[in-house]
């Protein structure tokens, strides 16, 4: 990110390896956090307790929006829909298409755009990044460049004077996020990314894949517990 340091930023905070990386990038050049947690039904909910430890961390505010209505509508995917089952083994843009849930992205901005204009901040902060592109279509520069501009448009005469919405890592891969979380002392062991809602990562599913992936390539050591980890192969 070139210009200033937000004052203010609004994260939407996942209590993944992204978004965690993200709020402490931002705390790191002393901006005042909110983070902003949904509940939309996904079957691993789980993650809403590892942001919150997140947030204690930073010493940070932390929201979790109530979501589970829209969430009910929102059928189809294998993170809302149980009749989906999440698919294992490396993740690609066919493996994967099953956990696309429809316009989250969009969905949690505008929740969280709001509650900057709300609380007059200067920026609205997520953890998308490059290899999420082929997958997700609200994860890609062309939606982040059409959502500011919307912003914008829909909050005029509201916002504050830069606001920003903000993806640091949007060009920058899973290995790249690890390298730089560790630089930030990121606590890896409070991030959550298994799909499959168990109480531990499940070390097969495409997100434990990509996990442990991001930390080889890296060259960072990986805390996580896995569950069947002995059974999963790695790419290096």
């Amino acid at each position: 990110m070139t210009g200033q340091a937000p004052r203010h930023a609004v994260v939407i905070a996942s209590g993944g390896l992204d978004s965690t990386t993200v709020a402490y990038w931002l705390a790191d050049q002393g901006s005042e956090l909110l983070l902003v947690s949904f509940d939309y039904g996904q079957r691993h909910r789980i993650e809403l307790d590892h942001a919150r430890r997140v947030a204690e961390t930073l010493d940070a505010r932390h929201e979790i929006v109530d979501l589970t209505s829209v969430g009910r509508l929102l059928t189809g995917s294998a993170l809302t829909d149980a009749n989906v089952p999440v698919p294992d083994g490396h993740y690609t843009d066919v493996s994967m298409r099953s956990t696309v849930v429809p316009n989250r992205n969009a969905l949690m901005l505008d929740v969280a755009v709001g509650a900057a204009v709300a609380a007059g901040a200067d920026a609205v902060a997520l953890g998308i990044h490059a290899g999420d592109h082929p997958i997700y279509p609200d994860c890609r520069p062309a939606f982040l460049d059409a959502y500011a501009r919307l912003a914008k448009v829909a909050n005029e005469g509201f916002l504050v004077a830069g606001f920003r919405v903000l993806a640091p890592f949007l060009r920058s891969s899973k290995a790249d996020i690890v390298r730089t979380a560790a630089a930030l002392g990121v606590p890896f062991e409070l991030t959550w990314s298994c799909y499959k809602g168990g109480p531990t990562h499940c070390g097969v599913c495409g997100t434990c894949t990509e996990r442990r992936e991001a930390f080889t390539l890296a060259g960072v050591p990986d805390p996580t517990t896995y569950v069947g980890a002995e059974d999963a192969e790695v790419s290096r």
